[in-house]
């Protein structure tokens, strides 16, 4: 079952519940697919779907943080809530010595050396550890590796 197949069960499953939490935030998730949809004019397919999931949580996250800022504890409850819902449909995420093989096995096979080689070994991991690892902290650790 696709991503935005399971998404549409799941919105009648919380419907058919009374969940209401549920049933708002798999609504938001299914808008902002459609809304890329009717923008590109495409069908998304299941790795397309997941970096709207990927997109929404990076948001949330930065909402979260700028509540926080601006000491809105409840509004930052609200986002991380929300954030828990959505991350339910990504894969489950890379672990630390998961993320390094996969950087090793990158780097090894485009035969980067040094920082300049930075943007063909992050590809690589982008397209392998699509929503389930942060490419923030990817590129991080792809750059220390190479700077030495």
């Amino acid at each position: 079952m696709s991503t935005k197949q399971q998404l549409t069960e799941d919105m009648k499953a919380a419907m058919r519940a009374g969940d209401k939490h549920k049933l708002g935030v798999v609504r938001l998730i299914l808008a902002a697919i459609k809304q890329r949809e009717v923008d590109e004019r495409i069908e998304l397919d299941d790795s397309q779907v997941l970096a709207v999931l990927e997109k929404m949580v990076k948001q949330r996250k930065d909402s979260i943080s700028q509540y926080e800022a601006a000491a809105r504890e409840d509004l930052a409850e609200v986002e991380r809530a929300e954030m828990a819902v959505i991350e339910t449909y990504l894969p489950a995420k890379l672990d630390d010595a998961e993320l390094d093989a996969l950087i090793d096995a990158a780097i090894a096979e485009t035969g980067a050396s040094s920082a300049r080689d930075m943007g063909k070994v992050v590809g690589v991991v982008k397209t392998r550890a699509a929503g389930r690892a942060d490419m923030a902290v990817a590129s991080a650790r792809i750059k220390a590796r190479l700077a030495g």
